[in-house]
């Protein structure tokens, strides 16, 4: 008798529009259709999944799904990360996005009709993508600090739902006025860059809060090195507008711009600075060390072959 498949199915209900609800019946069917004895598990908080349960339960299962925004694959990946330490084995992952952004699955193209992603999880092929580490937490495509980055975290889920991007949006419009700065030594890899910086980001993504291919020159998902960008501190609101321009249009030999590609990133500041990891708050550091866990992750997607391609402008 062939060996019973089991799934670890992992829900935020009140993800983006919440639109995976109508679509659950569809979705448990295609997994059971496939084999698979699911096992259904809902979060109980707005973006949050419970990274104990993932380390103590998920490794009954062949496979882990999760369906939630950003923030629900970040803290699925986490788990599954502590887990694969604790187990010396991999975990496959599979995703169905239904946030409000959705920046990581547009990144590898994942279907944002929830039933079709569900049919390319069953039908896909395992991949693996790398893993940033942040100290002791993981993300899995972008860790932030400083201009607007704490807008993922302090808009409520009613108005992220209500509004989509939008919502990041009408939030961000408002620190526009009240920019703060940190005084900054950053080495990326071996090379020391210093300065005033308003805004960085470590990332492995093509998008970045529904922008996409801010900084990305020839990026790969799977290759060891993040895209890391650092902003200096404008003058005066020209120069801010300036910057702006720059990043939507990816030029990044700006004056104010650092681009960088590298696989290990340390931040030093004489106070604290707050972090975003996917997204989610991921805690405030004078020194933050940022590695790339090259190809870490096992990931069904129904084409591999976008991890590893080069987009060269």
């Amino acid at each position: 008798m062939a060996k019973e498949k089991k799934l670890l199915f992992i829900v935020n209900p009140k993800a983006g529009k919440t639109a995976i609800k109508s679509k659950m019946n569809d979705i448990l069917e295609i997994f059971c259709g496939a084999g698979y004895r699911v096992e259904v598990y809902l979060t109980h908080k707005e973006q949050e999944v419970d990274n104990e349960f993932i380390v103590d339960h998920a490794d009954e299962y062949d496979i882990v799904v999760c369906a939630g925004g950003d923030g629900t694959l970040d803290n699925t990946v986490g788990g599954v990360m502590r887990l694969e330490r604790k187990l010396q084995r991999r975990i496959h992952m599979g995703y169905i996005p239904c946030g409000s952004t959705n920046d990581y699955a547009k990144s590898l193209k994942i279907s944002l009709n929830p039933v079709q992603a569900a049919k390319d999880i069953v039908t896909g092929e395992v991949t693996h993508v790398d893993v940033g580490r942040l100290e002791n937490d993981f993300f899995i495509y972008v860790a932030a600090f400083g201009l607007f980055t704490d807008i993922s975290y302090s808009t409520s889920q009613s108005l992220k739902n209500a509004l989509g991007h939008a919502a990041y949006v009408l939030e961000a419009s408002k620190s526009v006025f009240n920019v703060k700065s940190y005084r900054l030594k950053a080495w990326f890899d071996d090379e020391l860059v210093e300065g005033e910086f308003i805004y960085g980001h470590v990332t492995n993504s093509l998008s970045i809060g529904g922008f996409k291919n801010v900084g990305v020159k020839n990026m790969s998902f799977s290759d060891g090195k993040f895209e890391s960008i650092l902003v200096r501190k404008p003058k005066n609101p020209a120069d801010l507008n300036k910057i702006v321009t720059s990043l939507m249009t990816d030029k990044m030999k700006d004056e104010y711009i650092v681009f960088k590609e590298s696989s290990r990133v340390v931040i030093k500041s004489e106070e604290e600075i707050p972090w975003t990891l996917d997204g989610e708050y991921g805690g405030s550091y004078k020194t933050a060390r940022i590695i790339n866990i090259q190809k870490a992750l096992s990931i069904i997607l129904k084409n591999k072959r976008v991890v590893s391609r080069k987009n060269s402008k």
